[in-house]
């Protein structure tokens, strides 16, 4: 092969992996959930709508001063005192792990033992130094659901 045909093969090669590369790029804009407003845990949205809607559980089965983990959903629901419900992120603040479990008034993460107050996700014990981010729920009728 002369050196001219080595520099044309080298040159396609490039243009077929750029073109890969920016095929991909618009096949993965074009599956996106549009933009990071249309609703995300920082946004209320009435009942109904969007993701919000939905029963997580019967108020019955948050026990009190424990919670209850949804990992589908990506939230805890907590009931820090009788006839008192909080919902937080389930992911760990620290290195994002999903949290596991509920138990007097903690919520514990299994990766590296964060815990955090079940009242108000604020962290009670490191590694992780930010509190878990509140989510917005709604409870009537017995039946709690994600606003």
């Amino acid at each position: 092969m002369s050196a001219a045909q080595e520099i044309q093969v080298h040159v396609g090669r490039r243009a077929v992996v750029a073109a890969g590369a920016t095929g991909l790029a618009v096949v993965l804009t074009a599956c996106g959930s549009g933009s990071k407003d249309s609703g995300g845990s920082d946004t209320v949205e009435p009942a109904g709508e969007g993701n919000g809607g939905a029963p997580l559980a019967a108020t019955a089965d948050i026990p009190e001063g424990g919670g209850v983990v949804f990992a589908d959903q990506g939230v805890v629901v907590t009931q820090p005192q009788a006839g008192e419900f909080k919902a937080f992120s389930s992911e760990c603040t620290h290195q994002g792990c999903a949290v596991k479990g509920v138990a007097e008034g903690v919520i514990t993460c299994p990766c590296h033992n964060s815990m955090f107050d079940a009242a108000t996700g604020e962290v009670r014990g490191g590694p992780a130094t930010t509190p878990l981010p509140e989510k917005q729920i709604r409870v009537e009728g017995g039946s709690i659901t994600l606003a």
